[in-house]
């Protein structure tokens, strides 16, 4: 593997969290216990994590969920939704009703009975995370299918 000297550029991937070792999710959790105020030390925040420090001092700077990742950031999302009257109308209250700041759409024309919007969306004034949006999203009659393209 090359080191960091040689030009070696991180990879990134987004993978759920049940299919991670539990050493990471394991650290994730004392982050957040740090970044939350739950453990004042880094020592606290492990012993309450079940890990030793040195596992999370190794892999800290390597994990971060998902919607951390996110926060502050600008995200393109692709929704999928039924063509009825409203549709758009619907997702735009429901995304500017959890703090979100729609900078761009672009809607096709819709097709056998759908219509793809992409939506550029700025994240920092969420409510709530990003998965949880989304969640509102997909649970909604008017979406047929909502995801992160980029961000």
């Amino acid at each position: 593997m090359d080191s960091p000297e040689q030009g070696h550029k991180p990879k990134y991937f987004i993978v759920e969290a049940d299919v991670l070792p539990e050493i990471y999710l394991k650290v994730a959790e004392a982050k957040r216990l740090l970044e939350a105020g739950e453990a004042q030390t880094v020592n606290a925040a492990t012993r309450r994590a079940g890990i030793s420090r040195s596992a999370f001092y190794k892999y800290k700077d390597a994990i971060r969920p998902f919607e951390d990742m996110l926060h502050g950031r600008i995200v393109t999302l692709q929704i999928l939704l039924r063509d009825q009257p409203g549709a758009l109308s619907c997702v735009l209250n429901l995304l500017a009703d959890g703090g979100g700041n729609v900078l761009t759409i672009n809607q096709a024309i819709p097709g056998g009975g759908a219509a793809a919007v992409t939506v550029g969306l700025e994240t920092g004034g969420l409510s709530s995370g990003l998965e949880e949006l989304l969640g509102v999203l997909r649970a909604r009659p008017e979406v047929v299918r909502c995801e992160v393209l980029a961000g």
